[in-house]
């Protein structure tokens, strides 16, 4: 059980819905937004706080577990603690763990990652964590500091995209010298993701190991399933309409997998903004280009969108949304687009109804919701 009685110095809790994330209004401006708001300044003297507790307790104290409280937990009969960060790591790592494991993700639904700040409560399960498993490449934006130094002091730490060759990650020009952390968008990278999963767990817990690799691969099996529906589904939308319109740039794996072009409101990051210039562009080529619908995200607000199709429209276009999509955070807790199959195959479906191609109305799995993409063509879906 986790210690809830333990007190931690830092901030309120920051998983709120996607509409309480920083948005300054319109962008009147020419160039990218660089401001930094009071709520973003406290945001981020909170956080220098919290890397200081951290950084601070990570090196054997008495909040913390030491190496050979560590190496005593893997030999017990009693299930370890791992803490996870976004939603997509949490449910492929709870998978592998199976009952071997307590998991425990920081960030729920609607959250955004880029700009999440651990709460008090975040940091009292770090602190009290066996393990800790992280997206990486940069996706947890300045929290990948704290991962950094827990791991340098010996603490079980680890990011479930380390066992991923470099030549297999999108490096965008605007991010020289970074990677693209959503790797998770194509299905056939975040399963190999889950086999680095099951690698690790067994190197930490040997007597487990055969259990880590069976739930692993049954996992993949699972997965392969679902990229080879993700490619059938999206390849049946019409190649001039096939065309993926964004809040912002998290769907690059999605195209290069699944041949389907990207374009987006925003680059890799949410921190930052689109200029005048980028939304004017993307008004262009939407409008050349006949599009009719775009997406927004869940854990994105919907005004980075709207600027976009009011563009279009006072152009004589027509545009909708074409409906929301998972891209940062999975969907809610309990419910199938909640897994991570769940929110790959909502995506999918989605998509490719609105775009015009043909997807079941209930997915892969026929477990959605609702009808994906129900008024995307005049013409019934399957």
């Amino acid at each position: 059980m986790w210690n809830e009685r333990q007190k931690s110095p830092g901030c309120p809790a920051s998983d709120s819905p996607r509409r309480q994330t920083l948005y300054a209004g319109p962008v009147t401006h020419a160039g990218p937004m660089t401001h930094v708001g009071p709520v973003r300044l406290a945001r981020s003297v909170c956080l220098s706080g919290l890397l200081l507790v951290l950084a601070g307790c990570g090196g054997g104290g008495t909040d913390s577990p030491s190496a050979a409280d560590s190496a005593a937990v893997f030999q017990s009969s009693q299930p370890y603690r791992i803490v996870t960060t976004v939603g997509m790591v949490t449910d492929i790592v709870r998978t592998v763990a199976g009952d071997r494991a307590e998991v425990f993700g920081l960030m729920g639904p609607g959250v955004d990652p880029h700009l999440h700040s651990p709460s008090r409560d975040d940091v009292n399960r770090l602190l009290q964590a066996d393990v800790v498993i992280y997206g990486g490449l940069n996706l947890e934006g300045k929290m990948t500091r704290v991962f950094e130094d827990m791991a340098a002091k010996g603490r079980v730490v680890f990011a479930i995209t380390d066992g991923l060759p470099r030549d297999v990650l999108r490096s965008p020009p605007e991010f020289e010298g970074h990677f693209d952390p959503h790797v998770w968008m194509d299905v056939s990278l975040w399963s190999r993701c889950a086999e680095h999963v099951a690698q690790r767990l067994a190197e930490l817990d040997p007597p487990h190991a055969a259990g880590y690799a069976e739930r692993a691969a049954a996992l993949k099996q699972q997965l392969k399933q679902l990229d080879e529906y993700a490619r059938t589904s999206l390849q049946s939308i019409p190649e001039q309409r096939r065309v993926l319109v964004t809040a912002h740039d998290a769907f690059g794996y999605f195209s290069t997998a699944y041949g389907i072009p990207s374009r987006s409101v925003q680059g890799l990051s949410t921190e930052s903004e689109a200029s005048v210039a980028d939304i004017n562009a993307l008004v262009k080529f939407i409008s050349e280009r006949g599009i009719s619908a775009v997406f927004i995200e869940s854990s994105i607000p919907e005004d980075r969108i709207e600027a976009v199709l009011e563009g279009v429209r006072s152009r004589g276009g027509e545009v909708r949304i074409g409906g929301e999509l998972y891209s940062d955070a999975m969907g809610p807790e309990g419910q199938y687009e909640g897994t991570y199959i769940g929110m790959i195959d909502h995506n999918v479906t989605t998509i490719t109804r609105a775009l015009g191609g043909q997807a079941p109305t209930g997915g892969m799995n026929g477990k959605l919701r609702q009808a994906a993409g129900k008024e995307s063509t005049g013409k019934p879906n399957p």
